[in-house]
C-alpha cells in the first residue's frame, strides 16, 4: 500500500489553518486540485461523521471521492477514509496533524495512503500514482501557505 508524508510551515496557528482546510464554502479558494468541494447530507461545517464530496480538475480526470471524517479534533487533526471507489482507487485514508510554533506559525503534516485497482495493475500504478499524489500534495499544501502570505 504506498503511502507519504509531506510537511508545510504555514504564517497561521493551528487554528486558522484548520478551520480554513475544512471550510468547505472556500475550500476553492486555496486548493488547486478541486474544482468542486461539499459536504453532504446538508451540513454546514465538518465533523466528526461528515461526509464530504471532492471532485477533481479535469487535468487529474475529474475524479470525485466521497470520503468520511474518521477522527476530527480541532485544531489538531482530522483524518478520512474514502468511501466510494473511482476509477483507479480501491482504498484511500488520509491524516491531516497541525502543530504550533512559537513564532505564531504552525505546521501541517498531511499523511496519506492508498490502494490502486485493478490489483494485476498495481506494479505500474501504485508507482505513477504515488508520484502524482506526492507532486499534487506538495502543490497543494504550498497553495495554502500562499493564501495565508496574501492574506497578510
Amino acid at each position: 500500500m504506498p503511502h507519504g508524508s509531506i510537511t508545510e510551515t504555514i504564517p497561521a496557528s493551528s487554528a486558522e489553518v484548520f478551520q480554513l482546510l475544512h471550510d468547505y464554502s472556500r475550500r476553492l479558494e486555496w486548493d488547486t486540485l478541486l474544482q468542486d468541494a461539499r459536504l453532504c447530507d446538508n451540513l454546514a461545517k465538518a465533523q466528526l461523521h461528515a461526509t464530504s464530496i471532492c471532485t477533481g480538475r479535469r487535468y487529474m480526470g475529474c475524479l470525485a471521492l466521497k470520503t468520511l471524517y474518521v477522527t476530527f479534533s480541532p485544531p489538531d487533526v482530522a483524518a478520512v477514509k474514502m468511501l466510494n471507489r473511482p476509477l483507479f482507487f480501491e482504498a484511500f485514508a488520509a491524516t491531516i496533524r497541525h502543530h504550533d510554533l512559537d513564532d505564531g506559525s504552525s505546521t501541517i503534516e498531511y499523511k496519506y495512503n492508498f490502494t490502486a485497482r485493478p490489483a494485476l495493475l498495481r506494479w505500474i500504478l501504485h508507482p505513477v500514482m504515488a508520484a502524482v499524489f506526492r507532486w499534487e500534495t506538495r502543490k497543494r499544501l504550498r497553495a495554502l501557505r500562499s493564501w495565508f502570505v496574501a492574506k497578510g
